[in-house]
C-alpha cells in the first residue's frame, strides 16, 4: 500500500492516522516506511512517524525539510529568510520508493497549504502520483470540507483512495451520520474509521 495522506485542515489527525497505518502494515509483513516531507514548528510529527518505522530510515530522509516557525511552509520560509526548496523532498521520495514496497506520505496541513508562492501541497501530491487518502475529523462541517478536498483531488487526475474518519471525541448526533453521508456522496466506503483513543488498526493486506 502506498498513500499520500492529506487532511481537510490542520490538526485533523494526519500523523495519528499515518502512524496507525504504518504500524499496521509493518505488522502485516510489508516493508512500510513513512515520509513527512515538511515539518513546521517542532518536529514531533516526523519523530512520531520515525518511531512507527522503528527508526529504519534516517530522520532527515523521512523529513527532509524542517522549518522551526509554526506556520505554513511558505510563510515559514519567508520568516526564516530561506528560499523554498523542493529538491531534497524529491530526492528523499525517490530514494524511499526505490527501497521500499510501501511508503505512507503525510502532507503538511491541508490540501491547499502553500509550499511556495505558486506551489501547494496538492502540487506535491501530483508529483508523487500516489493514491490520496483524506483524513476528516468527524464533526460538524466534515462533509463540506471533505467534498471540497476530494473534488479537487479528482480534478487533478489523482486516485482518491478513501476517507479516514477520525473520531477525536465520542460522536454526537451530527457525527454519527457523517460516515454514511460521506460514503453515499463520495460513492465509496470509508477507508478507515478511527475510534477515540484507538492505538492499533487491523488491515487486510493482499
Amino acid at each position: 500500500m502506498n498513500l499520500f495522506i492529506t487532511g481537510t485542515d490542520t490538526g485533523v489527525g494526519k500523523t495519528y492516522a499515518a502512524t496507525l497505518l504504518v504500524r499496521a502494515l509493518r505488522r502485516a509483513g510489508l516493508d512500510t516506511v513513512a515520509m513527512k516531507p515538511i515539518c513546521c514548528g517542532d518536529r514531533t510529527d516526523a519523530e512520531t512517524l520515525h518511531e512507527a518505522c522503528d527508526r529504519e530510515v534516517e530522520l532527515t530522509t523521512l523529513n527532509p525539510v524542517w522549518y522551526q516557525t509554526p506556520a505554513s511552509p511558505y510563510t515559514a520560509a519567508i520568516v526564516e529568510n530561506r528560499a523554498p526548496d523542493i529538491a531534497p523532498i524529491r530526492e528523499a521520495f525517490k530514494r524511499l520508493r526505490a527501497q521500499y514496497r510501501s511508503v505512507i506520505v503525510e502532507g503538511v496541513g491541508g490540501w491547499m497549504v502553500p509550499i511556495d508562492r505558486d506551489y501547494f501541497v496538492a502540487d506535491l501530491a501530483v508529483e508523487f502520483g500516489l493514491p490520496v487518502a483524506v483524513v476528516v475529523r468527524n464533526q460538524l462541517g466534515a462533509i463540506n470540507h471533505a467534498l471540497l478536498t476530494v473534488r479537487d483531488i479528482e480534478r487533478r487526475g489523482l486516485e482518491f483512495a478513501g476517507v479516514i474518519l477520525n473520531n477525536v471525541d465520542l460522536p454526537d448526533e451530527v457525527a454519527v451520520t457523517n460516515r454514511a453521508m460521506l460514503e453515499e456522496l463520495l460513492g465509496c466506503p470509508a477507508l478507515v474509521e478511527i475510534k477515540p483513543g484507538q492505538t492499533e488498526l487491523t488491515l487486510a493486506v493482499a
